[in-house]
């Protein structure tokens, strides 16, 4: 098949671009033809709310100059312009519930608008996806009819280096911005016991804010982005990962944590639910109960067996989010749109 991805995003540490490039080498390694449509190969405006309108445009006007494919395959609502435009069969694959993200990081007017262009984009589409359970639940409840597909990840690919830089090491990995329950890292980081040590990996709008906690603070480390081999390799070096997110689909950060057998404490929203069942294979925790992650963390640090009980537990789990089964489910969707065409 030809197939045509358009996405936001590309590379980096991000979920929808590590979804990208784990999806895009499965297709390649299975003999399909894969070009790709993004920020990195397209004009864009890198300034907060000008990004991804920017986007849009620039590559709706890229796809005048493609060839006909037989799929093409959207990320996120961003995309969906270009999609539409696209000549192929199209697949609209959204990494949580847009509209309610937008309204979250820009308040509701914006929200609204984006709710409006949500809907509008959900028509254009052949087939779409969803990576959590909570998301198909929202747009199956709008009326569409919905595919769950859950993120995955490669786990061959991933760096066997471990970098422990201390006894006692917690990390943090993402991008610095409130939906990722930033202001709840942050009392996490003030609270938790000298002994113990936080990494901080990311950039994003409350950067600041994530220096001044580390300035103030000889525990919290900011190393500020990292590739890919040297995220995972302070993953794995790591005894414990947080993620406090205020909304999440399917976490490709806690699935790397997993396969990397480091411990994950996560917030009870979206996607965490359901890879994390609570002090099975991971703890659970409200996202702004910053004093309940800092007593879990320090329980875990004293109870050796728990922590190897749901190491255990998780690697079993990741097992079933790997690409050679996750990318198999997009090739049904594909085959089956192809063929309803015919």
């Amino acid at each position: 098949m030809r197939i045509l991805i358009i996405s936001p995003t590309q590379s980096g540490i991000g979920g929808i671009a590590q979804h990208v490039q784990g999806l895009t080498k499965f297709l390649e390694k299975n003999s399909h033809q894969v070009e790709i449509i993004s920020s990195e190969n397209t004009l864009t405006i890198p300034i907060k709310g000008l990004k991804n309108p920017s986007f849009m445009i620039s590559s709706f006007l890229k796809t005048k100059f493609k060839k006909h494919s037989d799929i093409v395959h959207a990320h996120n609502i961003p995309a969906a312009f270009a999609m539409k435009n696209a000549s192929g069969k199209k697949i609209l694959s959204l990494h949580g519930v847009f509209s309610q993200q937008i309204d979250q990081l820009h308040g509701k007017i914006t929200g609204n608008i984006s709710k409006k262009y949500e809907q509008d984009a959900l028509t254009w589409a052949d087939a779409i996806t969803v990576i959590s359970k909570e998301a198909f639940d929202y747009y199956t409840s709008l009326g569409y009819k919905v595919f769950q597909v859950p993120n995955a990840l490669d786990i061959t690919s991933l760096s066997e280096n471990e970098d422990r830089r201390y006894l006692k090491q917690v990390i943090f990995a993402g991008r610095l911005s409130i939906e990722k329950g930033i202001n709840t890292l942050i009392e996490i980081g003030k609270k938790l016991p000298s002994d113990i040590q936080l990494i901080i990996l990311g950039t994003g709008p409350e950067e600041q804010k994530i220096k001044d906690l580390a300035k103030n603070k000889k525990n919290v480390h900011y190393l500020g982005y990292q590739n890919k081999k040297n995220t995972i390799s302070l993953i794995r070096g790591s005894d414990i990962l947080i993620q406090p997110s205020l909304k999440e689909g399917i976490s490709s950060t806690i699935l790397e944590s997993m396969a990397c057998g480091t411990i994950v404490i996560a917030s009870n929203v979206g996607g965490n639910t359901e890879l994390i069942e609570n002090r099975v294979n991971g703890i659970i925790k409200d996202s702004n109960d910053s004093d309940s992650f800092v007593e879990e963390i320090i329980t875990l640090f004293n109870n050796t067996e728990l922590r190897q009980s749901l190491e255990n537990q998780a690697q079993n789990t990741v097992k079933k989010y790997d690409w050679n089964q996750i990318g198999n489910l997009y090739l049904n969707i594909y085959e089956f749109v192809l063929d309803k065409s015919k």
